[in-house]
């Protein structure tokens, strides 16, 4: 049985509260009040609440700054945003979309509108399934590995961190939009997928690979990109199945052309690529696998800032060192219990 998602309503006015909850009660929602986009902000970090409905115009945090914050943080999934306003310019509604407002609807409410926008918000957050789907198969594919631990939930996190960095301070400020973000997020688990095709006793060899079987392993980039354009060519228009191809086959290759398997360079490398690329190596460098001990965060980071230009792209290594603390903070929080020197699988 599917249950209504949890409603946060927003208003200063305390009677507009009361008939909004009134209306959404009525259609079978939960509903939680906030008097102001701080206090909203304060519920939405202690309580998983999917659908905001929030009045534009209010003291101390209005909606259009309420949603912009909905916007840069993390609260654990995507929040569907509905403005509730009695401005009628259009400019305004431009404003309050441009700062990550999903739909407005107009005050008076009618509360028959009111619920149908509030059910279009439920359609779009079953989206999020596919999210789920998409984590289950990589640790599908991660599953054969035996010491990868919380490899995907860390480079996920990694990502995540770097992204909202450069969306504000770096050239990539324009590319990296709440989409990208969502997008490289959802999709950067499946970059190992190929692994599913590379044979045990390379996969699981515990110690250094010949050359003839480090060339078999950097097969796994070509085996992940063909399985994800298999299901492309049969949806072409899933940005997040073209963005999870674009990560499982690029992210290998080096700035400098040198990487694997079709030696791009620079910015020929898809940015999804080039982010993966670091946050990947950074959680390879800082966790203990059969064939190596981990590496302390100082010795990565110095890894790191020494492949700027020639593994990594510079910008993004120069936002890397901006959050280096963050990441540690991120790596000790989501470290691997680890039996007899191997992490063990969550």
């Amino acid at each position: 049985m599917t249950t209504a998602p949890r409603v946060l309503v927003v208003d200063d006015d305390d009677i507009t509260r009361q008939l909004l909850r009134w209306s959404l009660e009525e259609a079978g929602y939960e509903v939680t009040e906030a008097s102001d986009g701080a206090e909203a902000l304060e519920i939405l970090a202690q309580t998983r609440i999917p659908i905001v409905i929030s009045d534009l115009d209010m003291p101390r945090m209005d909606g259009l700054a309420l949603c912009k914050c909905i916007r840069g943080a993390d609260f654990g999934g995507y929040i569907y945003v509905i403005l509730l306003t009695s401005h009628a310019e259009i400019s305004d509604r431009i404003a309050g979309l441009s700062n990550g407002a999903d739909d407005y609807v107009s005050k008076p409410f009618n509360k028959t509108e009111l619920i149908a926008r509030v059910r279009c918000g439920s359609r779009v957050l079953q989206l999020e399934t596919r999210q789920v789907l998409i984590f289950s198969l990589a640790k599908l594919a991660e599953s054969r590995d035996n010491d990868t631990g919380l490899h995907l939930e860390r480079v996920q996190n990694y990502a995540n961190l770097l992204m909202a960095r450069m969306a504000i301070d770096s050239e990539y400020s324009e590319t990296v939009t709440p989409e990208f973000r969502r997008l490289l997020y959802e999709t950067c688990p499946l970059h190992d997928i190929g692994k599913v095709g590379i044979a045990d006793s390379i996969l699981l060899k515990p110690g250094k690979l010949t050359p003839e079987e480090f060339e078999s392993m950097k097969q796994h980039t070509v085996i992940g990109a063909k399985t994800l354009k298999g299901a492309l060519d049969l949806c072409e228009n899933a940005v997040f199945l073209s963005m999870a191809y674009d990560i499982a086959l690029t992210h290998h290759e080096r700035f400098d052309g040198t990487g694997y398997p079709q030696g791009l360079r620079g910015h020929d490398i898809p940015l999804s690529g080039r982010i993966v690329a670091l946050v990947d190596v950074y959680d390879a460098l800082t966790t203990k696998r059969v064939y190596k001990p981990a590496f302390s965060h100082e010795e990565a980071c110095k890894i790191i800032i020494n492949g700027s230009g020639n593994h990594f792209d510079p910008e993004i290594v120069r936002v890397f060192i901006d959050c280096e603390d963050e990441f540690d903070l991120i790596r000790a929080r989501l470290a691997d219990e680890v039996a007899d020197g191997v992490p063990v699988k969550s």
